[in-house]
C-alpha cells in the first residue's frame, strides 16, 4: 500500500496503483463527490501539475479484518493553476484520513475526509476566523 501510494502521490506514477485498486474502486470524497478509479489517478496528474513537488506522507495505518484506516499529511508549492486558482507560489500543507474497504486483496472502496478550507486557506483564497 505504501508503495502504491508514494509512487502514485509522490512521483506520479499512477498505473501503480492499478495493482491495489479494483477495477471497479469507487472513491468518496468529503463532498461526496464518488470517483472511479480512472478519475481518481487524473485528479492524482491534476493535482501534481499545480503541485510538482507534492510529497504525501502516510502516518499510519490501522488495518483490521477486510478495512483500513489511513492518516495522511501533504506538503507542496502551488505552482500551476488549480481548479481554476492562478498559481500562487505558496507552501501549502494539508492532512487527512481514508477509510478503505477491501475485496480479495484489492480496494474496493474509500471514503476520505480531509477540509479543503485548509488548502484555499493556505493558498490565500479564503480567510477564516476573520471578521
Amino acid at each position: 500500500m505504501r508503495r502504491a501510494w508514494e509512487a502514485a502521490w509522490d512521483r506520479g506514477e499512477v498505473d501503480a496503483l492499478d495493482d491495489l485498486l479494483s477495477d471497479d474502486y469507487r472513491r468518496i470524497e468529503s463532498g461526496g463527490e464518488v470517483r472511479s478509479r480512472d478519475e481518481f489517478k487524473a485528479s492524482i496528474v491534476a493535482t501534481r501539475t499545480a503541485f510538482p513537488d507534492l510529497e504525501t506522507v502516510i502516518d499510519e495505518i490501522i488495518v483490521e479484518g477486510s478495512s483500513a484506516a489511513i492518516r495522511w499529511h501533504s506538503t507542496g508549492a502551488h505552482t500551476e493553476p488549480f481548479l481554476g486558482i492562478p498559481a500562487t507560489r505558496r507552501a501549502v500543507a494539508v492532512n487527512g484520513a481514508t477509510f478503505a474497504r477491501f475485496d480479495d486483496g484489492r480496494i474496493v472502496e474509500e471514503s476520505v475526509t480531509w477540509d479543503p478550507r485548509a488548502l484555499l486557506t493556505a493558498l490565500g483564497v479564503i480567510t477564516v476566523g476573520q471578521d
